[in-house]
């Protein structure tokens, strides 16, 4: 009985440990079939990037091309990023120094620039004429600026046909009650030269003919020419001096053909002159010229100034600005000039899209309407509400072309996700080849530590930019080269300011990037060029320069690391 229970209890505990065994172990295979799915699934659509560069992107882990650090897992969220969209982090955001702004309505009103120059108001100008044939005897004003008042006797001229004319009133003086008719006639005679009353009595009274006779001032003013000179016969009504009258101005304004339909009469306007500087002055534009000069295409505005003091002087040179309201029926969406990329016929900008990495950015073409000076009227491309860079919106170019999405240079549909490249003919190679190897000398100026010599380079540099002549360039090139041109000389603006080696070479991260930009599109070498990479320049964020020799001579760190980087990509012929 014994032994059956035995027999019993040893098959229980074989049962019970059957059941355990199943239970724990026997639905592994299951269990851990699911899990591998999940992670192979998980696997296939994870997207690995770089906490410092999210531009960088790989199906799987791994290390980060540019700076070499772990890729992290990218969140669902920033899976569903736009493929076009560029990515810079906040800490690259910063240190390019990025602005954007909300894009909204805006008054629609032109800053018109005009130049001009104060002039004499040509309606107190009077031509001073002789009244009296003969010759000038004396000058009593003999230069141009002399104040003169009314009644002021300017010359003395002596006149045979006054002295005649004198001899015959005083003849019909003496037979004037016989005969009042001819000493009226006589009279009157003297009166056609603007001979007065007075002076007739006093040719009466003296008894004798006058042989010098005064002129005087018809006006008082100042003198602004002087036309006839001592000695000079003059016939009747011939001029003598020229006098204005400088209480009152005017300021002539040249203006432009393309802004004739923004000024009007009436427009206000302030002006500073540049004689008196720190003082603004305002003024109304009382009469435009109707007419255009052929030579020049622009024609007058005229402002009307008070001058009682006259500290104001005829020839100074004014410039002014008139706030012209454009009068939109509907407020019109208005950007900073500084927003917008040009390239050819297109207008670039860049939207900004919050993500959880960092800050997002697209390319987006937009229509400009007119220009208002500093800013555009946007006719198509953008709505109220947007988020656009507003500076530094070169660099954020720079950064997408060269992470190969849609930019200035590479719009939509223009390729695989590559820098537009444009073939060159041998001339036009050489026409930029003067640029590159300025810009390897600036390079090796750098590696060398020397300051001096590549404050020198970077004069060489800004030289072969300006020589560059497009104008035998293919359109597509010669489009290129504007935006190159355009973007490197404000680059070099930056570079020139450098007080240290260690400023310059941070500026020239970014001139390298346009370089390389340039090289990948141009391709201007006839022997294959080296993109060669920094991972510790920039703050860690890395930076590429161009070399000939694959060798390492690093630009950013000279003789303290010299051989620091690496070659990331050749530029073939």
């Amino acid at each position: 009985m014994k032994r059956i229970n035995n027999i019993w209890k040893a098959a229980g505990i074989l049962i019970l440990g059957l059941l355990l065994g199943y239970l724990l172990f026997g639905g592994g295979n299951d269990a851990e079939e699911a899990e591998d799915h999940n992670h192979s699934e998980m696997s296939e659509d994870q997207i690995w990037t770089c906490s410092m560069h999210p531009s960088v992107r790989q199906n799987e882990p791994g290390d980060c091309p540019i700076c070499g650090m772990d890729l992290i897992p990218v969140s669902e969220d920033e899976k569903e990023l736009d493929s076009d969209m560029f990515v810079m982090s906040d800490n690259a955001l910063k240190l390019a120094n990025v602005e954007t702004m909300l894009v909204g309505a805006g008054e629609t009103s032109k800053e018109i620039r005009l130049s001009g120059k104060v002039e004499v108001d040509e309606r107190n100008t009077y031509t001073q004429s002789t009244h009296i044939p003969g010759r000038i005897e004396q000058l009593r004003v003999n230069f141009t600026g002399e104040k003169v008042n009314r009644g002021q006797v300017l010359a003395s001229v002596y006149s045979p046909d006054l002295v005649t004319a004198q001899e015959e009133l005083l003849q019909a003086a003496e037979i004037r009650e016989s005969q009042p008719e001819l000493f009226e006639a006589a009279k009157q005679k003297l009166r056609n030269w603007k001979i007065s009353e007075a002076q007739i009595n006093s040719m009466l009274s003296r008894g004798e003919a006058i042989d010098r006779f005064p002129i005087t001032a018809d006006v008082g003013g100042v003198v602004t020419d002087l036309m006839a000179e001592q000695g000079d016969y003059l016939e009747r009504g011939m001029p003598i001096y020229e006098i204005a009258n400088l209480d009152k101005l005017w300021v002539l304004f040249d203006v432009y053909e393309s802004n004739m339909a923004l000024i009007e009469e009436g427009s206000k306007i302030k002006y500073s002159i540049q004689s008196l500087p720190g003082e603004t002055f305002e003024g109304e534009v009382d009469f435009i010229d109707p007419l255009l000069n052929n030579n020049t295409r622009v024609a007058t505005a005229r402002v009307e100034i008070d001058n009682e003091n006259r500290r104001i002087k005829p020839g100074m040179f004014v410039t002014g600005i008139i706030e012209n309201s454009l009068n939109a029926e509907n407020e019109e969406i208005v950007i900073p000039q500084s927003a917008v990329l040009w390239t050819g016929k297109r207008s670039v900008v860049y939207v900004k899209e919050d993500v959880e990495s960092g800050a997002g950015f697209k390319h987006r073409e937009v229509v400009l309407g007119s220009s208002l000076g500093d800013s555009y009227v946007v006719k198509e491309g953008l709505n109220k509400g947007e988020e656009i860079v507003v500076n530094g919106t070169f660099t954020v170019d720079a950064a997408v072309q060269l992470a190969g999405k849609p930019s200035m240079m590479n719009p939509p549909g223009n390729g695989a996700g590559n820098i537009n490249e444009i073939e060159l003919s041998e001339a036009e190679k050489s026409e930029i080849l003067a640029v590159f190897t300025s810009y390897l000398a600036l390079k090796d100026a750098l590696v060398e530590d020397d300051f001096e010599e590549a404050k020198n380079q970077l004069t060489a540099v800004e030289n072969e930019i300006e020589a560059v002549d497009n104008s035998g360039f293919d359109a597509s090139a010669v489009e290129a080269m504007v935006n190159y041109k355009t973007e490197l000389q404000e680059q070099l603006n930056v570079l020139k300011a450098s007080e240290d080696i260690s400023v310059l070479r941070t500026g020239f991260m970014d001139f390298s990037a346009e370089m390389i930009r340039m090289a990948k599109s141009l391709k201007p070498f006839n022997e294959q060029i080296y993109i060669q990479h920094c991972p510790m320049a920039n703050n860690d964020e890395g930076a590429d320069w161009l070399s000939l020799s694959e060798e390492i001579r690093n630009p950013y760190y000279g003789s303290a690391m010299l051989n620091c980087g690496e070659v990331t990509s050749v530029i073939e012929q």
